[in-house]
Order: C-alpha cells, then structure tokens, then sequence
C-alpha cells in the first residue's frame, strides 16, 4: 500500500503549479491571472462527511442554519447521532432521507485515522460504499479534508467548464473525458483542480467586465 502524497500548505501547492506549468503552458496561464489558489484544506473526520451530508442540494445558508441547529441540539458527536431517533434528528433540521444518511455515517464507524493513510482509490471505495455519499464528494473529501495531492472531482461542473475555456474546448467535456484528461496531470491531480476552480472565477470576471 503506497502512502499518498499529502499537500500540506503552499510550497506543496508552488511545486505542483511549477511542475503543471511546465507539462502545459496553458496552466501556466492561468496560474499567472489567478496567483496562488487557496488552499482550502479543512478537518476531517466524521464532522467533515456530516457537513457534506448536510449541505446537499441546499443552499449554503441553508445549510449554515441547519448545522447549527445540529450543534445546538449536540448532534455533530457520531455517538450521539448512533443513539438518537430518525425524527429527533428531523427536529434538528434533517430532511427524512438526511437523517437516515446521518444515521449510517454514523453506525458505519469510520475508521478516519486508518483513511489518511490509505491510497486515494481506497478512501473513496470505502466513502461511496455509504447512504448519502457520492463520488464527488469522496472526492472532494479526500482533496480538502486528507490533503492528498493527486485526486480530481471531474463530476464538478465548474471544473468542466473551467477546463473548456483554458483548454479551449468546442463544449464542456463530460465526468469521462474530464476524469481521461486528468489522468495526464498526475501526480497534481489537485492542485491541477485548485488551479482550475481559481480560473473559473476570475475568467468569468474578466468576462463580465470585457461585456
């Protein structure tokens, strides 16, 4: 089992924009209107995956309100949210079909110290295997919450359509020919998708100014 590589703060970051950079200029590109991408890494562990849970399909708002309903009533804790009832969690502000994705995060008792040192292919089989989470966002999970330098989320739009307008793309490639694309920017996966998600946004700045 090969340990992956961790990103643990900007000079990690300075290395994988260097090496892109050099493997396409059009990275380079990018990387001279976006300066250095945040870093974005946050905690993991079960309160990592619960926050993901609670974000789907609401807006952030929405989920801000209803994490701290979460917290008010002590329902960030994985043995609390084990021993308590599917409408307590409802009360909380869970929809029906969140509180049961809670509940099995919960009851699966992720082993979150064995998952930072496991390979990225392993981290996600053992995320998606579990109610509620997907693909992206194991993914996600694996990039911001272990750090781990070479994962891509190519399911996410803004990563498709940044990499139409950089690569100058006829149309948006799909989660497969994004997912084949990347495969050519490893061993910075990540970083490749920082730069990307930096260039979106100031692309469409400079878009909206220049119309």
């Amino acid at each position: 089992m090969t340990t992956p590589r961790i990103i643990l703060g900007e000079p990690c970051l300075a290395e994988g924009i260097d090496w892109l950079s050099r493997l396409d200029p059009r990275f380079a590109h990018a990387a001279g209107l976006t300066g250095m991408p945040p870093l974005r890494l946050r905690q993991d562990g079960f309160e990592a995956l619960l926050d993901a849970i609670i974000s789907q399909q609401v807006s952030v708002a929405s989920a801000t309100a209803i994490r701290a309903r979460m917290a008010a009533a002590g329902y960030l804790d994985e043995n609390r949210i084990d021993a308590a009832g599917e409408e307590d969690l409802r009360a909380a502000g869970l929809s029906r079909q969140k509180a049961r994705y809670a509940k099995a995060l919960a009851a699966a008792r992720l082993d979150y110290a064995g998952l930072r040192q496991a390979p990225t292919d392993a981290v996600i089989a053992q995320l998606v295997a579990l109610p509620g989470i997907g693909r992206w966002t194991a993914e996600i999970y694996a990039m911001f919450a272990l750090g781990h330098a070479d994962v891509f989320a190519p399911g996410d739009l803004a990563l498709q359509e940044s990499a139409r307008r950089l690569f100058g793309l006829d149309e948006r490639p799909s989660e497969k020919d994004l997912r084949a694309m990347s495969l050519a920017w490893a061993p910075w996966r990540s970083v490749a998708a920082r730069l990307l998600w930096s260039y979106y946004r100031v692309d469409r700045g400079r878009e909206g100014i220049m119309g």
